[in-house]
């Protein structure tokens, strides 16, 4: 059956993908980009937080287990395939999201698509092969503890998040892991991984007609041939309301052997891609204070005070919710007086939020960076699947230096004000061992 075009959005720069309902429930996304590579990019709306406690860390090994093979396909052979014909193949795991891709010449695409498409399909997830596996895995999360910024992330989730899934970590605790079954995460593959939770974004130099076909026609030949019965989608969880704002300092002091600096993380919760328009002027915000050498804190604290060896500002955008994240590394001597020179920034931010001159900045470097991440076919497929499983559909994508550009100055003054307080946040230190608390 032919596809039936749900819309068509289009950048008269940029961008023209279409967008393709099945009669399964599988959206594709799909554009003709005249670079010789095609990009098969299929993204699932569900990661670490759709997870129970009791099975945290289920989604990140099923990722592992997606390639042991298929009632069709042993384990390896499309690995083997990949290889030969010069393609590249990967998978992530996040907490909102998981996401399988493969990159090929144009010619090798019809090929190998449908295997990509069936091993995320029908997934056989073995006994013997699931045990070996999670060995692999309990290694993966042995060396995330050796590593000290995952440390330090880990940390600061658990301290910014007091229900939220966010605070737990996406390869989940060793423990949990541990305790998993092979049956446990076949049921749980039966629940997430069908056509109506799935956006299949292809990109390349083929006609967008035959993009689709090929996509369309090797999701229906997958499902014609799993190996169980489709399950109904599981419910939303009922706990996933936005946390409010911190109303007071929040603090955890930690003391880490295995630092050589200490570390200062600052956070607020704000608006997640839920309430995309309102998440917006934190993007601008954090640019203004930890991108580029003439950044705030950057210029302020690194390049004229020297008080951090590194600082960075992001505004990680969850589902449901956002955090302003601020982190640094420094001598443990400056903790205290980086936290203070920070929550003064803060402060500023509600009053002088940006310069013409910081916002003409911004405004560049976000159409740029927009220009520069959309060149390959890859990129792109990236960028649609990502969006379309998080907010439904491409504008956001699409629109977005549009999206920045339009904020104004009143805009940034009034997202300070409402989310980002001086005095009430959440702070996490974690010091050497050999510096006194």
């Amino acid at each position: 059956m032919t596809p039936a075009v749900l819309q068509s959005s289009s950048s008269p720069c940029l961008n023209a993908p279409q967008i393709h309902q099945l009669p399964n429930g599988l959206t594709i996304v799909a554009e003709q980009l005249p670079v010789e590579a095609v990009s098969l990019n299929i993204w699932l709306g569900m990661g670490s937080a759709v997870e129970p406690d009791t099975i945290n860390g289920m989604a990140h090994f099923l990722e592992h287990m997606i390639f042991k093979g298929t009632q069709r396909l042993q384990s390896g052979e499309f690995e083997r395939q990949v290889e030969e014909r010069g393609a590249v193949m990967n998978a992530a795991t996040s907490q909102d999201y998981t996401h399988y891709y493969i990159t090929t010449a144009p010619q090798e695409f019809a090929a190998l698509a449908p295997h990509q498409i069936e091993v995320v399909s029908n997934a056989l997830i073995p006994d013997d092969a699931f045990e070996r596996e999670r060995l692999v895995v309990l290694e993966e999360i042995r060396r995330s503890h050796d590593n000290p910024r995952r440390r330090t992330f880990s940390e600061a989730m658990q301290l910014a998040f007091d229900r939220l899934p966010y605070r737990r970590p996406v390869l989940g605790p060793a423990e949990v892991v541990a305790g998993l079954s092979a049956e446990q995460m076949r049921q749980f593959h039966a629940q997430w991984y069908q056509p109506r939770s799935m956006t299949a974004a292809v990109v390349g130099n083929l006609p967008v007609e035959e993009l689709v076909r090929i996509v369309a026609e090797g999701f229906e030949e997958a499902i014609a041939h799993r190996p169980f019965e489709i399950s109904p989608l599981p419910s939303a969880p009922t706990t996933q309301a936005q946390e409010p704002s911190f109303e007071q300092v929040v603090r955890r002091d930690l003391v880490d052997d295995g630092l050589q600096q200490a570390r200062l993380v600052m956070m607020w919760r704000t608006p997640g891609i839920a309430d995309l328009e309102e998440s917006y002027p934190f993007d601008v915000l954090a640019s203004i204070l930890g991108r580029g050498r003439t950044a705030r804190l950057i210029r302020d604290l690194r390049e004229e005070r020297r008080l951090v060896s590194r600082i960075a500002v992001s505004n990680l955008s969850y589902y449901h919710q956002g955090l302003f994240y601020i982190s640094a590394e420094l001598p443990a001597e400056h903790l205290q007086e980086v936290e203070e020179a920070i929550a003064q920034h803060i402060a500023q931010l509600h009053v002088d939020p940006a310069t013409d001159s910081e916002l003409s900045r911004v405004r560049t470097l976000v159409a740029n960076r927009f220009v520069f991440a959309n060149e390959s076919p890859s990129d792109r497929s990236g960028l649609y699947g990502y969006y379309h499983v998080m907010t439904g559909g491409l504008d956001a994508a699409i629109r977005y230096p549009d999206r920045i550009q339009s904020i104004q100055v009143d805009a940034l003054k009034a997202a300070a004000q409402t989310y980002l307080s001086p005095n009430a946040y959440a702070v996490l230190t974690m010091r050497p061992s050999t510096t006194p608390v």
